[in-house]
């Protein structure tokens, strides 16, 4: 099984740079993607279909921000919308789908790069968040959260960690927070299979840094211990261009 997840930055934008035609060619069995950045009304859906997929959508309250969606070859058995946390699911953060024997997360982590105020309030998710999944994992198992969760891990996963220490996505408790939350029971399942530096999933727009390969590895697709066994490849997915986030890979038995 194929799981990619993709922070597209806009579902609309990334169709019109090829998003489709890439969905294609890579045939992902389930695409979890974040910042949608619109609901299935304002989009042309027909063409996901006719693709085979199943499409389930969480879009923020306000428009054009957030949301989550999921998009499957196989038909869930279940799917859950949110977390059951008002400030959190207005923002469109969280999507489910269970299947028979494990279940896929989207997730899109809040950014604390605009100030004080969302800082704190990525915090306080990371606390709940952790809570929430702590939680869930007592009666599903098998869970493969595959998303954008804004951290860098360690230095490997930044391009210049000593002039990004006291940046948004690199502070050292949002750091600790990672390695707490993967010790709680986790793979990462790119540093499974791969622990070379210089592989990156976001850019920024400024000063051609994706050309120059100056990027952070922000996105993930953790899996439950239980998994590992049946873990085959993970990779990221650079060449694909319809965002400033490229996808992420998880092959799974």
């Amino acid at each position: 099984m194929r799981i990619i997840s993709y922070n597209v930055n806009g579902i609309r934008a990334a169709m019109s740079k090829g998003l489709i035609e890439w969905m294609k060619e890579t045939d992902p069995d389930v695409l979890c993607l974040q910042e949608i950045k619109a609901s299935p009304d304002q989009v042309g859906v027909i063409e996901f279909e006719a693709l085979g997929y199943h499409h389930f959508w969480y879009p923020a309250q306000k428009k054009g921000y957030s949301g989550v969606a999921i998009f499957s070859k196989t038909k869930p058995n279940n799917v859950v919308y949110g977390c059951g946390i008002k400030a959190y699911d207005e923002e469109g953060r969280i999507i489910r789908a269970d299947y028979d024997n494990f279940s896929v997360m989207s997730v899109y982590h809040p950014s604390g790069s605009s100030g004080e105020l969302r800082q704190a309030f990525k915090m306080k998710w990371l606390e709940d968040f952790q809570n929430y999944v702590t939680e869930l994992r007592k009666t599903i198992p098998n869970l493969i959260l595959s998303g954008d969760f804004n951290i860098c891990h360690k230095p490997i996963d930044i391009h210049n960690p000593k002039s990004n220490a006291n940046t948004s996505g690199f502070l050292p408790e949002e750091r600790e927070w990672m390695e707490n939350f993967i010790n709680t029971g986790f793979t990462d399942t790119f540093r499974h299979f791969n622990q070379d530096p210089h592989h990156y999933s976001w850019w920024s727009y400024r000063a051609g840094s994706r050309g120059k390969n100056l990027g952070w590895r922000i996105d993930y697709n953790l899996t439950a211990e239980n998994l590992r066994e049946r873990l085959s490849h993970s990779a990221i997915l650079p060449e694909a261009m319809h965002s400033d986030h490229c996808p992420v890979l998880l092959e799974i038995d």
